[in-house]
């Protein structure tokens, strides 16, 4: 009898232990494999599919070098959009809200090139009276600018310097900032050294450096970071952000490019 209670109790052990195995094996294959996300119109997307390395998905942009892990704006009608080598405006885009700043300008015409986007615009006002207040005058060169306008400027500088050499101060005809009504070339009010490399180093250029960021503006095309932006340092050239990005970029020390890590890092489209 007491053979048949050992044999008994061996054949429960048994049947438990391989029941606890069954369901550890169940369980490991269940946690192996992660669900898709859901795609478009339900379909499944795997979380790591994407062009990138990593495992990370395509598009979405990484919190390394500075950047802010966000989405790049490419919504022409935004003030935080990136305009590039690579990100084009819609063909012959014309903001909606272009106006004439209240500063003064190098020329007194009302031109095309004396309009910003109405925010931008009130926004330079101030940036202009702190820099007066500060001692520094500063006078507009160059604001919006058609796509139109730009391919004409574009053909010259081709035909004078070759096209290597222009796409690395001039942007081709519907990839200009300019086009957005945000950006703007200042120089000090006399003039002098205006949209040249002398500027750099000037009191005007100095002051922008140091307080553009507190009124929304950046330097958009900053020194060393040529292979980024694909231009020239440019220390005349601003582009309104909006005060917060500014100030969160100016900090960070970096690029649209680097903060929303947008595109791949060239000199050349």
């Amino acid at each position: 009898m007491n053979r048949i209670r050992k044999n008994n109790n061996r054949i429960v052990w048994v049947t438990a232990l391989l029941l606890l195995l069954a369901m550890l094996a169940a369980a490991c294959k269940e946690g192996g494999s992660q669900p898709g996300v859901t795609g478009p119109a339900g379909s499944a997307t795997p979380p790591s599919a994407s062009a990138g390395s990593g495992g990370q998905a395509a598009g979405q942009p990484s919190a390394k070098a500075g950047g802010s892990g966000q989405q790049p704006d490419t919504d022409p009608d935004s003030v935080a959009v990136i305009v590039n080598k690579q990100l084009a405006l819609p063909d012959n885009y014309k903001p909606d809200d272009l106006v004439y700043p209240d500063v003064a300008f190098l020329f007194k015409e009302k031109m095309e090139k004396r309009m910003l986007r109405k925010e931008a615009a009130t926004a330079l006002e101030q940036l202009f009276a702190a820099a007066e207040k500060d001692g520094n005058r500063l006078a507009g060169v160059s604001g919006f600018r058609s796509q139109a306008t730009q391919r004409i400027l574009f053909n010259q500088y081709v035909q004078k310097d070759g096209e290597e050499k222009a796409k690395t101060y001039s942007a081709v005809p519907g990839h200009s900032e300019h086009q957005t009504g945000l950006a703007i070339d200042v120089s000090g009010i006399t003039g002098q050294c205006a949209v040249e490399d002398c500027f750099d180093g000037t009191p005007e250029a100095k002051w922008l450096a140091k307080h553009a960021h507190e009124y929304g503006f950046i330097i958009r095309f900053p020194k060393g970071k040529e292979e980024i932006t694909g231009y020239q340092y440019e220390p005349w050239h601003i582009r309104y952000v909006g005060v917060k990005l500014a100030k969160d970029m100016t900090d960070r020390g970096v690029t649209l490019e680097e903060y929303f890590n947008a595109v791949p890092v060239s000199g050349k489209k």
